[in-house]
């Protein structure tokens, strides 16, 4: 692993603007958080359309305690986004040209996050043709954008996902695995993976690939396996174990996604290199083993064992030995403490949820 200090880091991002697309959502608001702390400016541009507050207030699909818990994760990312002298909010839709445009023209970014897309792969698989849009509309916009500005632009920085390499063939993968993505979701992602090196290739643009996988931490609204379980374990409701549980994620906290895409942001080489790099824990754990955390720290969580779905890929194992290489990443959350450190602070927040809906019921 290369010695790599997270401040000399810091120190390559003075003078740089950066600017997230689709950034007010879990992964954005995060990196928006980190970077502004750093005295980095930076602006989130979002139309606030998916995990909003108002969604929230008129989804009838959820119950009191639910809808109180994400309202106040909604506001709480807001309330601590706006004490930062270093942040620009923008309310637009990167799907419009000229909304977008005009960001681009204010703000004069000299890095370029693209983060729009829909969270969950089952809300693409119901609705194919708005995933599209927002992960490949938005994009086309953003590599359209930068191209005519080569010069001023030095890094175009996409979030893609670990659901590109379909089913894992062997039990870690690593960036030079073939991708053979599954579903609408993972077929987008990878779809614009293409794009982004094609904008590269042939524009010269610098282009940096970020692989995810099961991500979670603090307000997070997206309903990933990770939250569902321990919020369904406090709310009194089965988790499921598909096929006993046996599945295999590689688990990862948000703050060592962050630590890697920073980074890849101070670290990028410049105009026509393209880059892709696994940002994840680095070793995968089963369900059953996120299971006995919650049991342990939700005594009445009831595990319900169920078949596998036959449409979710065989996962593992994300190899981070190109980011530790070339990054001087290393993962510092396992799953035994970064976990454990969200499942206490989502209790603690349920419970806060959970007496102010008793006290406006009253």
């Amino acid at each position: 692993m290369t010695e790599i200090s997270y401040q000399s880091c810091i120190d390559k991002l003075a003078g740089e603007r950066v600017m997230l697309v689709g950034g007010a959502g879990f992964i954005g608001h995060n990196l928006a958080l980190e970077l502004t702390s750093k005295g980095i400016e930076t602006m989130i541009f979002d139309n606030l359309m998916f995990n909003s507050l108002i969604e929230n207030v008129y989804n009838n699909q959820r119950e009191a305690v639910q809808a109180e818990l994400y309202r106040g994760f909604l506001l709480e990312r807001f309330e601590i986004l706006r004490k930062s002298p270093k942040l620009t909010m923008k309310n637009g839709d990167a799907r419009i040209m000229t909304d977008l445009a005009r960001a681009f023209h204010e703000f004069k970014p000299t890095k370029v996050v693209h983060l729009s897309a829909i969270a969950s792969a089952v809300r693409a698989r119901h609705d194919p043709g708005l995933c599209f849009d927002l992960q490949l509309v938005t994009l086309r916009n953003v590599l359209e954008l930068c191209r005519e500005r080569v010069g001023e632009i030095n890094q175009i920085m996409l979030l893609s996902s670990s659901t590109v390499y379909g089913d894992f063939e062997t039990p870690t993968v690593t960036e030079d695995t073939r991708p053979q993505p599954k579903g609408i979701y993972a077929n987008t992602k990878y779809m614009a993976e293409r794009l982004v090196r094609t904008y590269c290739h042939q524009h010269g643009l610098g282009t940096t690939i970020i692989r995810p996988s099961a991500l979670y931490g603090e307000r997070c609204v997206s309903q990933r396996v990770s939250q569902m379980f321990i919020e369904n374990a406090l709310a009194g409701k089965p988790l499921r174990l598909e096929g006993g549980g046996d599945g295999r994620l590689d688990f990862t906290y948000i703050a060592d996604l962050v630590d890697g895409m920073v980074r890849a942001l101070a670290l990028h080489e410049g105009s026509g290199i393209s880059e892709t790099f696994n940002i994840t824990y680095g070793n995968a754990r089963t369900i059953k083993d996120l299971f006995d955390i919650v049991k342990e720290m939700v005594p009445n969580a009831i595990g319900v064992e169920t078949a596998r779905a036959e449409d979710k890929p065989v996962r593992g194992t994300l190899s981070t030995a190109h980011a530790e290489e070339k990054l001087g990443f290393k993962a510092s959350w396992s799953l035994e403490t970064g976990y454990r450190r969200y499942a206490e602070w989502y209790i603690e927040r349920w419970d806060q949820a959970r007496q102010r809906t008793l006290t406006n019921s009253q």
